[in-house]
């Protein structure tokens, strides 16, 4: 492999791929509209775009032909953060955007999904809106109206993406868990908004093994006193054995009635779906997306950031319980065919998604860091064994990619495509720092800020700066930041998650440089969330699931990054009095986080200790220990005044001090 150095140009696209995006035509628009010429210079187009917001969401809404049954009265009412109203009056849909277009077109692939448990399968436009309006009259005859929480422990299929569409075009509330989530992590979520209608399978294949889910399901029904019905997919046997679960019904019977689809027009911030962000304390966040602001998103993001044509086969490794499903199937809003897929992308091998991408056609190929680095780990060559002769583009998220994961991807995969590396979050269901179709790609950088985000690295003073390391802040409000936080009334919890450091900026969690060109650098979290191949947990998550062992009384994790785009995430565990951490104790600590939190989510190593260090507040202190196995000294990681046994502090370290992580770092 090529030696990787950050910024060297890696591929540019030539004058007549520029020429192509809907990027181009974009900013001729804007030219005609406000007699404003850019002359191409993409930065130029940034700035703008978030200096005159109003006039740039104005033109998103247009240039997209947006449909409203009611027009909105203005488009940015009150500009603040939080509070900013966006298009005050607008009643439109989500779900009516994705079928406008297609009209006519019913005969034109939709879907193409592939599983380790079905045969492939394709779905055109027609039998999409078929079996979403038979969704939505199941839905209705349950009582589901606009509002209504309707929750899915679905995996990434046709079905989910029709019961989402179907979901939202009657104004109800979409919220999806994936079925590898264990119970616990699963109510954790979907209790705190009270569904009326949970949908979900009996199991799943995964890495050629089967997983009965239905033990799941039924402890999910007797959970969730709200529910009305639960309608149970036959994913795994066909015939789901689901006389024990209470209120459960056959898949059929959801989809028994047959009817034009319809869509409820709704006000421009009424709730689409609910995402899950995890912080360190307490139960994940529960936040709320609006219809008009994501679909203003993501029209802008499918069409200007990702490239997306009519025709594109369009994929991203996720699963439900992801974000980047819910963008995936935004990729509709462009009229774009979605490759869904289900299972090990490392099954049989590592080449087994990108043999499905040269099988499908696929030309626009997502996936994260963690999937490119692993499979360079692995030697895999997809470029010398495949094809790939569709390929245009290959996006990467959920973690930085490193240097020499852009390299692999030039040498290794295809010498003449964009590689995009992308930064955002499921605070607002989207990129904010990522790809451009006209710009080159510089080696370990994300290519420039998005339009209509105003993205910043701000220095311990609160100051914009440009060249070196600070905090990730957004300092103009976005359409797409949550409307609020589900059981948060007064939105204290929604302020303090995101405006508590700088009071009217938002301030993300990540750790981003601004270079003087424009791109961007992550250097991952400035928080202590987990973040495992793309799946955010909290810490609270995990020791929940860690501390119902009964021999374990407390417990410290953290996820280390390393050098080369991988991280290590060790848990240390304090143990009742007599109790050796054996292979036995390990294996049920183990077999309980991936049962209730997630397989993703299970420790790298475990180690026993005398104490965790806590703040004097009572909190464990995640940040200095995973700076100090960083490589940080511990009298600059944590101030001995902060600590409420500082005693237990020195053992803590003492012990660090033993492990190779630190040795290696220092």
């Amino acid at each position: 492999m090529g030696l990787a150095r950050r910024g060297e140009v890696l591929w540019e696209p030539d004058r007549a791929l520029r020429e192509r995006t809907a990027l181009v035509r974009f900013e001729r628009f804007i030219a005609e509209r406000h007699g404003l010429e850019f002359g191409g210079d993409y930065h130029a187009l940034w700035r703008w775009s978030v200096e005159a917001l109003e006039d740039f969401w104005q033109a998103i809404w247009d240039f997209f032909a947006v449909h409203a049954t009611t027009p909105p009265s203005a488009v940015l009412a009150e500009r603040k953060m939080p509070g900013a109203c966006w298009f005050p009056g607008a009643r439109l849909n989500y779900a009516d955007h994705v079928f406008r277009a297609w009209e006519g077109r019913e005969t034109a692939t939709a879907l193409h999904a592939y599983s380790e448990t079905r045969p492939p399968a394709t779905v055109t436009w027609g039998e999409l809106r078929a079996l979403v309006a038979r969704i939505r009259a199941g839905l209705r005859a349950a009582g589901v109206g606009p509002g209504d929480r309707v929750c899915a422990y679905m995996p990434n299929v046709p079905e989910t993406v029709a019961a989402f569409l179907a979901t939202a075009s009657l104004g109800a509330v979409w919220s999806s868990a994936a079925p590898e989530f264990g119970v616990r992590a699963v109510l954790d979520r979907f209790a705190q908004i009270e569904p009326k209608v949970l949908l979900a399978i009996d199991g799943y294949r995964y890495g050629g093994r089967d997983f009965d889910r239905l033990d799941a399901v039924r402890a999910l029904a007797e959970n969730l006193p709200t529910l009305g019905a639960v309608y149970v997919l036959g994913y795994l046997r066909g015939e789901p054995r689901i006389a024990d679960i209470p209120r459960a019904r056959r898949w059929d019977e959801l989809v028994a009635v047959e009817e034009p689809l319809a869509c409820e027009a709704v006000a421009f911030d009424h709730p689409l779906w609910v995402l899950y962000s995890s912080g360190t304390t307490g139960l994940p966040k529960a936040i709320v997306h609006g219809h008009g602001g994501i679909l203003l998103e993501h029209l802008k993001k499918m069409h200007l950031h990702t490239d997306l044509r009519p025709g594109d086969r369009f994929f991203w490794f996720t699963t439900t319980g992801w974000m980047m499903w819910n963008f995936l199937v935004s990729g509709l809003l462009a009229g774009s065919e979605l490759v869904l897929y289900d299972g090990n992308p490392a099954y049989p091998d590592t080449l087994a998604l990108w043999r499905l991408a040269d099988e499908v056609g696929i030309t626009c190929f997502g996936t994260s860091a963690a999937f490119i680095h692993a499979c360079m780990k692995a030697g895999a060559k997809p470029g010398r064994e495949l094809s790939l002769a569709a390929l245009r583009s290959v996006g990467s998220t959920g973690s930085p990619l490193s240097p020499e994961g852009f390299v692999w991807v030039y040498e290794e995969v295809k010498r003449d495509l964009w590689l995009f590396s992308t930064s955002g979050g499921t605070d607002v269901c989207s990129a904010f720092v990522g790809g451009v179709p006209t710009l080159p790609v510089w080696c370990g950088e994300l290519q420039a800020r998005a339009l209509g985000a105003k993205v910043e690295a701000f220095d311990e003073q609160g100051r914009s700066v440009v060249g070196q390391v600070g905090e990730l802040v957004i300092t103009e409000p976005m359409p797409s930041m949550p409307v609020c936080f589900w059981n948060d009334p007064d939105g204290s919890r929604y302020r303090q998650s995101y405006f508590d450091v700088y009071p009217g900026v938002w301030r993300h969690g990540d750790w981003i440089e601004i270079t003087p060109r424009g791109s961007a650098v992550i250097y991952g979290r400035s928080d202590a969330t987990i973040n495992r191949q793309g799946v955010r947990m909290g810490t609270s998550e995990i020791y929940r699931a860690v501390l119902a062992v009964d021999e374990v009384e407390d417990a410290l994790v953290v996820d280390v990054p390393r050098g080369d785009g991988e991280s290590w995430m060790p848990l240390f565990v304090v143990l009742r009095d007599g109790v050796e951490l054996d292979d036995e104790l390990q294996a049920r600590i183990r077999k309980r986080v991936r049962e209730d939190c997630s397989p993703r989510h299970v420790p790298d190593a475990i180690y026993q200790v005398e104490a965790i260090p806590r703040t004097l507040s009572g909190k464990t202190l995640e940040v200095p220990v995973k700076r100090i196995l960083m490589g940080t000294p511990p009298e600059r990681a944590a101030s001995r005044e902060s600590l409420s046994d500082p005693e237990a502090f020195d053992r803590f370290v003492a012990f660090l001090e033993t492990l190779p992580a630190v040795q290696n770092a220092r």
